[in-house]
Formats: C-alpha cells, sequence, structure tokens
C-alpha cells in the first residue's frame, strides 16, 4: 500500500457531509454539526444526504454522487461521513477514483465507513481517519474529542492504551490499517478487498457474538490476508457476548505469525472512540501500550 497524500484541516476549513452508507437521526446530525463547528470548522450539507431507499442514505449512484460532487469542490477540504450501518460497500464502484485522486480531501468515519477508508487508501493513495462519524460527535467525551481534532489537523502523534491486554509484547512499525471488521470480512473476493502487507492492523466490531467473531478472523486467515502483517491492535468489540473468549480467540488466530498483538485500544464503538491517523507509518509498541505515528513526531 503506497500512501501518497495526508491531507490534514486547520481551524477554519470547510467541511463537507456525505452520507455513503445508513439512514440517520437528523437531530443527532444536528449535534455533530454543532460540535464541528465549536471546533472552529465550517460545515456544509448536501441536500441528496436527505434521501432514503430501505434504511441506506438514498441509491447508491445518489450517495457516490454526494462524495464526487464534495471531492471536486476546491472549497472543501475535508469530508466526514453521517453515519455507519450499511451501505458503503455498495456505492463503491459508483466513485470517480481519478477525480478523487486529482483533488485530496481528508476523510473522516467508521464503522460501515471502512470500506469506504481502506479504498480510499488503496485505490486513491490517500491517508484516512479513523475516527467518528458525524452522529458520533453529538454527545462525545473528552479523550474521543480531543484524538479527533488532534488526528484531523494533522498533530496527533501517539495514543495510550492504559487498559489494554498485550497477548504478545513486541515492537513492530508498520502503516496502520483495518477497521471494522465485519465490513473488511465482506470485501473479500471482490475488487476491493483490502491489503494487509506489512500493516499494523487494527481491527472493531459491534454486537457480533464471540464465534461469529471467531468465524470472520478465521475466513481471513484462510484467505491468506494475515500472512504479511507486522502486528495486530484491536480496539473495542461493544456488545460481544461471551467477550471473555476474545482473547483467546485472537492468540489463536495470530499466534503463528509471532507479531506484536494489543487488545482492547478504545477506539470503534465503545463510549470513547479514539481517532486513528491510517495510512501512516506507526511504531506499536504492545508491552508499552502505546501507538506512535513515526512521521508524524
Amino acid at each position: 500500500m503506497i500512501i501518497d497524500t495526508f491531507p490534514r484541516l486547520k481551524k477554519g476549513d470547510l467541511i463537507g457531509v456525505a452520507a455513503p452508507c445508513a439512514r440517520f437521526d437528523q437531530s443527532r446530525l444536528l449535534q455533530g454539526i454543532d460540535c464541528l463547528k465549536q471546533l472552529g470548522f465550517q460545515v456544509r450539507v448536501p441536500k441528496k444526504i436527505y434521501e432514503k431507499k430501505r434504511y441506506m442514505a438514498g441509491e447508491d449512484q445518489c450517495r457516490a454522487d454526494v462524495i464526487n460532487q464534495l471531492a471536486a469542490d476546491s472549497d472543501i477540504k475535508g469530508i466526514i461521513c453521517a453515519r455507519g450501518g450499511f451501505g458503503a460497500m455498495r456505492m463503491l464502484a459508483h466513485l470517480d477514483w481519478n477525480l478523487i485522486r486529482a483533488n485530496p480531501k481528508l476523510f473522516v468515519g467508521f464503522s460501515d465507513a471502512t470500506a469506504l477508508l481502506i479504498t480510499l487508501m488503496q485505490q486513491a493513495g490517500l491517508s484516512v481517519v479513523h475516527g467518528p462519524n458525524l452522529v458520533s460527535l453529538a454527545e462525545p467525551d473528552r479523550p474521543t474529542l480531543d484524538t479527533f481534532f488532534k488526528a484531523v489537523t494533522g498533530s496527533l502523534t501517539s495514543v495510550t492504551a492504559d487498559k489494554a491486554i498485550c497477548l504478545k509484547p513486541g515492537r513492530a512499525k508498520g502503516i496502520l490499517t483495518g477497521g471494522n471488521l465485519a465490513t473488511l470480512t465482506h470485501l473479500i473476493g471482490t475488487r476491493f478487498a483490502p491489503d494487509f502487507s506489512g500493516a499494523v492492523l487494527f481491527l472493531e466490531d459491534v454486537g457480533e457474538p464471540a464465534y461469529k467473531i471467531d468465524r470472520m478472523l478465521s475466513q481471513m486467515k484462510m484467505a491468506g490476508f494475515f500472512t504479511q502483517i507486522s502486528a495486530v491492535v484491536t480496539g473495542s468489540f461493544a456488545g460481544c457476548d461471551h467477550p471473555q473468549y476474545l482473547p483467546d480467540i485472537v492468540d489463536d488466530i495470530f499466534g503463528e505469525y509471532k507479531v506484536p498483538v494489543l487488545m482492547g485500544l478504545a477506539a470503534g464503538h465503545g463510549g470513547t472512540n479514539l481517532s486513528l491517523t491510517m495510512g501512516r507509518q506507526v511504531l506499536l509498541d504492545a508491552g508499552a501500550k502505546q501507538m506512535q505515528w513515526q512521521d508524524l513526531l
């Protein structure tokens, strides 16, 4: 994975809102917009994001058109996803990748938006921020808000996971990539399948029982997606039944690769969602429970 561009924002910049995934709660969207404004950003909300098709925010082409139009607008410096849910993978083929490459913007999102983020890294060579969607900024806690601002402005140099579990100590460098496990798994076999070669791999999920997490990881392993990873760090697995099984599952899956493994970074669907700059080289020190961005220090 070659990342050519790391867009970053500054106060006063204009952020566009896209809705590549599911329909959203409009009141929470407005709260999220207020949060961005309080941080010093301007916000533009295209009318098309209010379209509806079943559980998605409009037709696939409509959702992609919003991103293409925001990408083409020189006034827009960043694009944030309204929410997750489902739908991002359906509109990937409708995006104008040449346009997006020629007009680099900072993209922010997580959950189902993982499909968009990982493809932006691989297809457009863009660094992205795995962080709160706009509705998640309706009521963020302080760590979530602090790392969000640092990540989007390019000043996030490290995160520490004090409550994490070190399954395999060690230090390793690599490009940080990954995101929502279920979304990544469903990209296998498509032309947008993830590439984890040399990566520090981040994984998180929500509402998935332990056996399904095991099944998804097993599928990715059997498909050969983990053979060249440098390290693993997991985020929250919120709403997982039998969470006590997760350390054993992760150890079973990744043990043979002899790479550092850290479990429990407060990023993803938990109460705290630390923002992570992806597509940049990081140093993961699993024993110290810390990750540092090498090219931002």
